[in-house]
């Protein structure tokens, strides 16, 4: 009962460029309903766009049809996206990419930028926050987040952003930081603050 779907959803996807190379989007996610909404979004946005939903099927169009830009998740159900960055940066050295992280990943989002992604988005995300993403030339700000992270959060999530550049070397990052190697202990041994909090309670 429940075949006749995904056989409609991939016959729906196309697994080839067709259009201005120039403007050639590979998206690799295995949310179907967000990867086909976004290919659709952005098609509408003049993207040329082919959308796959694993490692595989995205290192193999990557290899055989070089995109000029790709949007990649970074967890898939076969591997890791990071894995794609490598194929298509092989294959197309200029190709911007933009890795979909889950929500404030940032040990997997350095590695991505690491890698060679240009950028990365937390989800969930948009389909203009993609395009801003894709087509930043590094000199005009973004437009601000309906939601953005607390201080708190933001405080987070630079720690450990430069505890992952530091290759978790705990003393260079406290190092670096100027902070107390114990202080820096107990904030890294801590789970992500919730935007909602303030940290003053």
């Amino acid at each position: 009962m429940s075949s006749p779907e995904p056989v409609m959803s991939q016959s729906a996807e196309k697994l080839s460029f067709s259009g201005d190379p120039a403007r050639s989007l590979l998206i690799v996610d295995d949310d179907t309903v967000f990867r086909q909404r976004l290919a659709r979004a952005m098609e509408k946005r003049g993207f040329d766009v082919v959308s796959v939903g694993s490692v595989t099927q995205g290192m193999d169009i990557a290899r055989n049809h070089p995109p000029a830009f790709a949007v990649l998740d970074l967890r898939l159900a076969d591997g890791s996206g990071l894995d794609v960055v490598e194929a298509v940066r092989k294959a197309s050295a200029d190709c911007r990419i933009v890795m979909l992280t889950g929500y404030g990943n940032i040990a997997t989002a350095v590695a991505a930028v690491k890698a060679g992604a240009i950028d990365y988005l937390s989800k969930p995300t948009d389909a203009d926050a993609v395009e801003r993403a894709l087509l930043a030339d590094g000199r005009s700000l973004p437009v601000p987040p309906e939601n953005p992270m607390s201080a708190d959060r933001v405080r987070w999530e630079h720690i450990n952003r430069v505890f992952e550049q530091c290759d978790r070397n705990v003393s260079e990052t406290a190092r670096r930081l100027k902070m107390h190697r114990r202080t820096l202990q107990r904030i890294l041994a801590k789970h992500a603050p919730k935007d909602n909090e303030t940290g003053e309670g």
